[in-house]
Parts: C-alpha cells; sequence; structure tokens
C-alpha cells in the first residue's frame, strides 16, 4: 500500500462518525433511563492537520491538510456524513505526495442499515473507489457491493457500524465504562474489511482541563456538555487476541463530547502521529422528526 493512500485511511478518520443508535454491552438501562436519551448535534467541524510526532524509520518529515465533516439528520431520516480530507506528505527532498479522499455515508437511526461511498485520489489520480451498503440480519450482516466490483457477502452479525461503535462509547462513558471491544465494519478498504477494535474511554474531563486553544474554546453551546478522552485502536480481524499490548493497524484518539462533537484529533499509524486541531466549528439546528 502506497504511504499516501494509507494516510487516507478512512476507517482511521470515519471512526469519528455519530449517530444514535443500539444500547452499548453492559451498560444498564436504568444508567442510560437516568441519563436521558443521546441527543447528537448537526455541525460541520473543519480540522487542520500536522506532523505529531514521527517514530523509528519513518520516512516523513511534514504534514500539512485539512479534514471537512458535515454531519446532519435525525433519528427517523437517518444520518448522513459528508466527508474530505486533503493531506499533504512530506518525505523529504522534494517528495510531497498530495491524497484527496472523499466520503459520503449514511446510517439509519435504528443502525441496522449502512450506505457508504468514497473515491480515493493520489496526485489527482483516482486510486480507488468504493460503493456499497450493508444490512444487519439475524444470522449474519449481508454487504452489498457496487465498486470496485459486484460482490455480495456475508459477515459477522455482531459487526457494529461506525456510528453505532460511537454511540456506544457515549453510552459507555455515561456509565463509567473504560473499555470496550468488538468487530466494526465501516466499508474500509475494497469495502469488505472488517476491523477488530478496543476502545478506551478515560475519565470526563471538567471544563477547565485541556485547553487546546481551538474552535471549542468559548463556545457557548459546548459549556457544561460532559466530554472524554478517547482512544480506538484497530485491529486486522482474526490476527490473535487483542490487548493493549499487541501492536494495532493503527489508533485514532479524540476528546468526544455527549452530542457528538470531537476535538484534538490523534491519527497514529505506528511510525508516525497526526494531530487535528478543530479550527472550525458550525453547530447547526437540528431537523426535527416528521
Amino acid at each position: 500500500m502506497a504511504l499516501a493512500t494509507g494516510f487516507a485511511s478512512r476507517s482511521a478518520v470515519l471512526a469519528c462518525m455519530l449517530v444514535f443508535a443500539a444500547p452499548a454491552s453492559g451498560v444498564k438501562a436504568q444508567d442510560r433511563a437516568q441519563d436521558g436519551p443521546i441527543m447528537l448535534v448537526p455541525h460541520r467541524a473543519i480540522y487542520e492537520l500536522t506532523l505529531g510526532q514521527t517514530r523509528g524509520n519513518a520516512q516523513i518529515v511534514g504534514v500539512r491538510g485539512r479534514i471537512l465533516y458535515d454531519f446532519d439528520g435525525n433519528a427517523c431520516d437517518g444520518y448522513t456524513l459528508r466527508f474530505r480530507q486533503v493531506s499533504e506528505l512530506d518525505s523529504g527532498e522534494g517528495k510531497v505526495s498530495t491524497s484527496d479522499l472523499r466520503s459520503i455515508t449514511w446510517e439509519g437511526g435504528d443502525a441496522k442499515s449502512f450506505k457508504f461511498t468514497s473515491e480515493n485520489f493520489v496526485d489527482e489520480n483516482l486510486v480507488d473507489a468504493v460503493d456499497g451498503r450493508a444490512e444487519h440480519g439475524a444470522k449474519a450482516t449481508a454487504v452489498s457491493l457496487v465498486k470496485p466490483e459486484h460482490k455480495e457477502l456475508d459477515i459477522d452479525p455482531a459487526v457494529v457500524f461506525p456510528t453505532e461503535h460511537m454511540v456506544r462509547v457515549i453510552m459507555a462513558a455515561r456509565a463509567g465504562k473504560s473499555v470496550l471491544d468488538f468487530p466494526v465494519f465501516d466499508g474500509s478498504d475494497t469495502g469488505d474489511k472488517v476491523y477488530d477494535t478496543l476502545t478506551v474511554v478515560g475519565h470526563k474531563l471538567s471544563a477547565e482541563e485541556r485547553k487546546h486553544g481551538d474552535a471549542a474554546d468559548g463556545e457557548a453551546r459546548l459549556s457544561g456538555i460532559p466530554r472524554w478522552p478517547v482512544t480506538i485502536s484497530y485491529f486486522d480481524k482474526g490476527r490473535g487476541q487483542k490487548s493493549t499490548e499487541q501492536t494495532p493497524a493503527y489508533a485514532i484518539g479524540f476528546e468526544l463530547y455527549e452530542n457528538g462533537i470531537s476535538r484534538a484529533l490523534s491519527l497514529d499509524y505506528n511510525d508516525f502521529v497526526v494531530a487535528g486541531k478543530l479550527t472550525s466549528l458550525d453547530i447547526k439546528e437540528p431537523k426535527p422528526c416528521r
């Protein structure tokens, strides 16, 4: 896999997708009732990307780019995410590569249906395109692909879609749960990839903790909204038992607000880490169910 293509991996960044969905495993019903329903706000966010750190023999000396994240919808009509990530990677000696990932996804409010389409360009050349949908069934999750080729397959019925994954994180955080562990399907790679994931939720942050000098600072509509530090590690499915000692394929970290807004992104590709600073935030008026 080319470095630029790998850096633009949608599963490492679309993990921030948020939707009202099924209850988290191990979270008691009375805990959810006590805290009330999860209300995710439609919003448009922009994150500026820079190189955070390098490790080992990483051949990266600079990163710059931007993520556009436009989330909309409601529990009746489902939720749509329009996403674009443009990244410029500098490997030194004038070797610069630009990747441009464009994606639109939709997930039903009941978290049973998931549609995904994406195009990935490297140096303005289309290198891959994916188009498909997935439906949860009693015995399997059925995936139907149009691109990169027509294909029908059944995957583990226990998989969760990215939006459901993140709502489970919020539910677990509310209940004081710190670890979640289940497979995730997000339409990555050629549209048939399943990852095992390990999610670690930290202690709730106070309003005064971890000021980032970003668009969330001073935003009145975020005042009093709980938030938690979250790290999600992605493992190639079937490659042994997941643990905090095992090296994941990649990991994503962020601070997650209870209303679905994320800040302080960290995309860890093992050899190098990319930081994403929230530079623009437009919180939209929610659309009521019709």
